[in-house]
């Protein structure tokens, strides 16, 4: 291991770190443990730096590579019948969360399709412009912004579902 590559991967990582971390605890809810997410994602984008053409596109690069991981994840688990996380997988990864509204948000988001949960935490959560979402999802701009917004509109149905249920009232 060269201390060279090392030290520029950290120099890279450092930067982006919080932001990553971000986006890796909104996407996984339920699915797998955001930190597992993260370990594996650092370490395929270690081996595979010299792909990297941009310094400033790592947090992008990172992304990219975690939703593949995700995707792998998912697609193992439908092949093992393993629809749905068991409600101790959810509570493993709310010990970190400790606000409740954003425990809610999470739960709210693990219900929407998995494009449009990645478009809503990459734009709203971690700060990517239309454009550099379009270029993660290998998707045009207009598709981009029609996951916003309907994602959006599900998460506000959603969670204003579970707000009703949880005061009794109806809305």
């Amino acid at each position: 291991m060269s201390d060279t590559k090392q030290d520029q991967f950290l120099a890279l990582y450092e930067p982006v770190h919080e932001r990553f971390e971000r986006f890796c605890r909104a996407r996984v809810y339920g699915d797998m443990d955001y930190r597992d997410l993260i370990n594996e994602s650092l370490l395929v984008a270690y081996d595979k730096m010299e792909a990297l053409r941009k310094e400033e596109a790592f947090l992008s690069f990172l992304i990219g590579i975690s939703v593949r991981i995700l995707s792998n994840n998912h697609q193992k688990k439908k092949e093992e019948r393993w629809s749905v996380a068991t409600e101790k997988d959810k509570q493993d990864f709310t010990i970190g969360v400790s606000d409740p509204d954003i425990h809610f948000l999470y739960e709210g988001l693990s219900h929407l399709k998995d494009p449009q949960r990645e478009c809503l935490i990459l734009f709203e959560i971690s700060g990517f412009s239309v454009k550099e979402i379009a270029a993660i999802q290998n998707a045009s701009e207009s598709a981009v912004k029609q996951r916003l917004k309907r994602g959006r509109d599900k998460l506000t149905q959603i969670l204003t579902f579970e707000s009703s249920h949880k005061t009794g009232k109806a809305i």
